[in-house]
């Protein structure tokens, strides 16, 4: 879709990833679970939702396997655009944005999530649309301990007080491609999410929404196991409601 009017929600959904944790030469997001690739679960829930227009951020050289292979094959209907990443995670979502470019608020989810749904991500909207910025996430369940050198515990956090981060995360779209505008004009890069290109900036608080402790993000080999197994018992749930 080039050219034509832009609409009030994009989402862009990461698909760079080479995957090097899962041992595998081939990337996390076409890896199978429940015969289907990883990337359509979350293609599939942005499609049933209330986002308007998807942009996939593939890995360079895989733009026309992603359409052929998964949009294509698999019958998503909203408009998509396919672009490539770069070498950085950052790298990505900035060609991302670069794509969302004239939407209204934008959702920026991993790929390799598979198990958002589409009310999930609605919620994610109607609170964005309300705040302005908003992340995803849940309470820990376990102690964290901050770590020092040599392994020596320098500090135990309040439990209630620390969340664990997921996606999507969802924003104004002029905060966050400012906030990524002044991030590139800065030598020294050191960001491992959104919001955190945000709270650098420091102009504008952030939301947290509960999530779900399924919207599992699959890294490693014993994840894809774990997500095999959330997957029966999902599939059993439905076939007993039927």
């Amino acid at each position: 879709m080039t050219g034509a009017a832009r609409k009030e929600t994009a989402a862009i959904i990461l698909a760079g990833g080479r995957g090097s944790r899962m041992k595998s030469d081939t990337p996390k997001q076409y890896l199978m679970l429940a015969g289907r690739p990883l990337l359509y679960y979350s293609l599939k829930a942005f499609d049933d939702s209330g986002t308007d227009e998807l942009i996939v951020v593939t890995g360079a050289g895989e733009e026309e396997y992603c359409r052929r292979e998964i949009v294509e094959a698999y019958g998503i209907r909203k408009p998509v655009q396919i672009t490539a990443g770069g070498r950085e995670r950052y790298h990505s979502v900035y060609s991302g944005l670069k794509k969302a470019e004239g939407a209204e608020y934008v959702l920026i989810h991993d790929g390799a999530r598979p198990f958002l749904t589409p009310l999930m991500i609605d919620e994610m909207i109607r609170q964005t649309r309300e705040y302005g910025a908003c992340v995803m996430g849940m309470p820990v369940k376990d102690t964290i301990k901050i770590v020092g050198k040599d392994h020596i515990v320098l500090e135990t956090p309040d439990r209630s007080s620390v969340w664990q981060v997921q996606t999507p995360q969802a924003f104004r779209y002029s905060l966050i491609r400012e906030a990524y505008d002044r991030l590139f004009e800065q030598e020294n890069i050191s960001v491992t999410d959104d919001a955190m290109v945000l709270e650098s900036m420091g102009n504008h608080p952030i939301h947290m929404v509960f999530g779900s402790y399924g919207n599992l993000k699959i890294t490693t080999p014993e994840d894809l196991l774990i997500a095999e197994g959330m997957w029966k018992i999902q599939s059993g749930n439905e076939q007993r409601k039927k």
